[in-house]
């Protein structure tokens, strides 16, 4: 959950329903479900300005270029159309574009707790279907220096955030983790073979330049 959405009816609501949030700046999106899956949430009076600027058009495509299944909940119980800043026409226009151009759906909701129930749904249909918990790519600029240090272990290969987690409990340190053995890092649930020497290579391969000879 992006740190802006922190204190309102959403996070109250998640909280209400047993859901154990990780707060960051998030690059894109206010909700990331999973690994292929974020939220934009947006009040219909905040979609309508967003259109007026420019906004919503740079926020949908960088939501669409990072993630496979993104999705904007549209929150309020207003007509956008009934706002008078804008033609109708171009209130639907908007909404068709991410739709049909973009491929991003739009859910309505009528408030926070609603939107709650709506994301606690989709995380755990994501996690019906086998989709992993989402790896923490998250803006560096203040961070908590735990969530820096899960960060960088999450760069590793096939290192989700849970595995991070588990990684730095077993070894303590993000230097501890780079330290570690393929075997040691075996000892860890959910790391086999091949996972433990892809991370080895990644971190004992000498550098070569990409196009080097």
């Amino acid at each position: 959950m992006d740190c802006q959405e922190l204190g309102g009816a959403v996070e109250r609501g998640l909280r209400e329903r047993g859901v154990e949030l990780e707060v960051g700046r998030l690059e894109v999106g206010d909700f990331v479900l999973s690994e292929r899956v974020a939220v934009e949430r947006k009040s219909v009076r905040d979609f309508v300005r967003s259109v007026v600027d420019g906004r919503l058009e740079d926020q949908a495509r960088r939501l669409r270029e990072r993630y496979e299944r993104p999705l904007l909940i549209l929150e309020g119980e207003e007509d956008p159309e009934e706002l008078g800043k804008l033609h109708p026409h171009a209130v639907q226009g908007a909404l068709l574009h991410l739709v049909m151009d973009l491929g991003i759906p739009v859910l309505r909701s009528r408030d926070g707790s609603q939107t709650a129930t709506l994301l606690w749904l989709l995380a755990r249909r994501e996690r019906k279907e086998g989709v992993g918990p989402p790896r923490l790519r998250t803006k560096r600029g203040g961070l908590p220096l735990p969530l820096q240090q899960r960060f960088v272990v999450e760069g590793l290969p096939g290192v989700s955030s849970v595995l991070a987690e588990r990684l730095l409990r077993r070894f303590g340190t993000v230097e501890g983790v780079m330290r570690a053995s393929e075997g040691e890092l075996r000892e860890v649930r959910g790391i086999g073979e091949v996972k433990a020497r892809r991370i080895r290579e990644l971190l004992t391969r000498p550098y070569e330049p990409p196009g080097s000879p």
